[in-house]
């Protein structure tokens, strides 16, 4: 690479179950490349069937990194992953390889792109005292209360998303100002990288649905599959559903089922159903990102459209 320019980085961005681990993975046999996941839930450990993780042998046919990186008792910030993301580009960039940045965590790519507001950190002090509150009143009533203070952030916020309502919350508290006011005034930054971003979308949304289907059941009926996994996880003893990994989608689901609410059929319906609003909340992400090179996802060759337009870029 020219070193008067900055050096690039490929973002591979689109809904689940639309090929963007197979896409790197191809790319990464025509150039040296390193993977960096771009996926809230991959970061955990232990948890690797309803997350379908990369398996072993692909993950030490190319490096990846940002998978397997906290136990599922911890959480990792927006923050945390724009800080390891600006590192290890720099990191990969300097070992003459391209840094495929991939996976359908929307918010770790515009906090990438754009920065993040100077928010204040959490207080733990304040942070259990609304963990109080919500064990005594329920989530929905500190939604309610959000909605009053700040109708923005409320309306874009899920009722049962606990860990986002509390954190908009003690920013108030701290600031006396509305979050959505507070991003508003966030200042555009400059990356140190140009980024070539693109993204895989299908051209037949009824198609992708069968696909999430389709997948869903493979991690139900595994050997051994996605109950069994959230079994042994709830068997440690120190989980609760109220942790952020454990509301990720299939986990959610499975974790209600253990607890006797429902039975199989409803924990296959309800994990689709979960799935389906997550791709439609990452393609509404996505169609934000005007620069963004879409790819049919369901076109001839995905993999080889990008890497055909990823070795222009690089001449």
């Amino acid at each position: 690479m020219n070193a008067a320019k900055k050096p690039m980085a490929v973002a591979i961005m689109g809904p689940t179950a639309t090929g963007k681990t197979a896409a790197a993975l191809h790319i990464a046999t025509q150039i040296p490349c390193e993977i960096i996941s771009v996926d809230s839930a991959l970061v955990y450990r232990d948890m690797n069937i309803g997350t379908a993780k990369p398996s072993a042998e692909e993950r030490n046919a190319v490096p990846h990194h940002l998978i397997n990186i906290i136990d599922p008792t911890q959480s990792y910030s927006v923050m945390q992953f724009r800080q390891d993301a600006l590192r290890l580009v720099g990191e990969i960039t300097a070992r003459g390889k391209l840094p495929l940045l991939v996976g359908g965590t929307m918010l770790y790519f515009k906090a990438l792109r754009d920065g993040l507001d100077e928010l204040p950190q959490a207080d733990p002090a304040l942070r259990a005292k609304l963990d109080e509150e919500i064990a005594l009143h329920g989530i929905a009533a500190l939604h309610d209360r959000l909605r009053t203070l700040d109708p923005i952030t409320a309306e874009r916020l899920k009722t049962h998303d606990t860990q986002r309502i509390q954190r908009a919350m003690e920013i108030i508290t701290l600031t006396g100002q509305p979050m959505s006011s507070l991003l508003a005034r966030a200042e555009k930054v400059s990356l140190p990288f140009t980024m070539m971003a693109f993204a895989l979308e299908p051209s037949d949304r009824s198609v992708l649905h069968q696909r999430i289907a389709d997948r869903f059941d493979m991690m139900l009926n595994a050997q051994p599959g996605l109950v069994d996994e959230v079994r042994l996880l709830r068997a440690r003893g120190d989980l609760h559903a109220g942790l952020p990994s454990m509301r990720c989608v299939g986990y959610r689901q499975a974790w209600e089922y253990l607890d006797g609410q429902g039975d199989l059929n409803t924990l296959r319906e309800t994990g689709i159903i979960a799935t389906r609003q997550l791709a439609k909340r990452q393609l509404t992400w996505l169609r934000s990102m005007h620069d963004r090179i879409s790819i049919d996802s369901l076109g001839a060759d995905p993999a080889g459209q990008i890497l055909k337009k990823v070795e222009a870029a690089l001449g």
